[in-house]
């Protein structure tokens, strides 16, 4: 697949998703119902989203857990319904998913989409790293028939709600695990285009890539304020 054919199964996926989120959100979400779940869990014996996430939706610096705070309520949603359908695979995650009711999942989304939380001091990445992430991030790679990862995912990762999650100050370790499930074929959303990608990019652009969006936050939270 080309770079254009890239894009635009981007857009199609964003837009599959904004219909189904008109259908599947007519319920307003109860963001305090969300809290409870998050620092609590259910009585159906979900745990708290808070053990692993934090409540604050900043999980912690080992990047065990990716930063959840501020994604897109509708991408956290999905990213539920994934786990509970297989589309996303994961022996801690999806039995999590499975324990919540839509409703839940809807409530406990609204509520991390709300929460603005602080970034973690990380230590430096490594720059000749950070140099290659930023040339695949801005501009791609030719050789290997890549678009730039901002075509997608927005100027400095800031994401382009509700479909495309930021990428901007996500843990570079949860960043680079992503991407090896997709090449591995445990993570099957995203066919043609985020599959299309992984499997074109080797360990050093995996390892560029997640370091450079890790370090970039101030600039995509700038970026995203513009929007505003």
């Amino acid at each position: 697949m080309n770079a254009v054919g890239l894009i635009w199964g981007c857009l199609a996926t964003a837009l599959i998703g904004i219909g189904g989120v008109c259908l599947a959100d007519a319920r307003h979400a109860d963001v305090a119902h969300g809290a409870v779940v998050a620092a609590q869990g259910t009585a159906a014996g979900a745990p708290a989203c808070a053990q692993c996430h934090g409540f604050e939706g900043i999980s912690n610096s080992t990047g065990a857990f990716p930063r959840i705070a501020g994604q897109s309520a509708f991408y956290l949603a999905k990213q539920m319904r994934d786990f509970t359908s297989g589309v996303r695979t994961s022996a801690l995650m999806t039995p999590i998913a499975k324990a919540l009711s839509p409703d839940d999942i809807a409530d406990v989304a609204a509520y991390y989409a709300g929460v603005d939380s602080p970034y973690l001091p990380l230590p430096a990445p490594d720059p000749a790293l950070v140099q290659r992430g930023e040339q695949l991030a801005t501009v791609g790679d030719a050789a290997k028939n890549l678009p730039s990862c901002n075509n997608c995912h927005g100027p400095g990762g800031a994401g382009e709600p509700p479909a495309i999650p930021y990428l901007a100050g996500q843990y570079a370790h949860y960043t680079a695990f992503e991407l090896q499930m997709w090449r591995s074929g445990f993570r099957k959303s995203s066919p043609e285009a985020m599959a299309q990608v992984a499997r074109q990019l080797d360990e050093n652009d995996v390892a560029a890539v997640a370091a450079y969006f890790q370090q970039v936050r101030s600039s995509a939270k700038a970026v995203t304020h513009q929007k505003e």
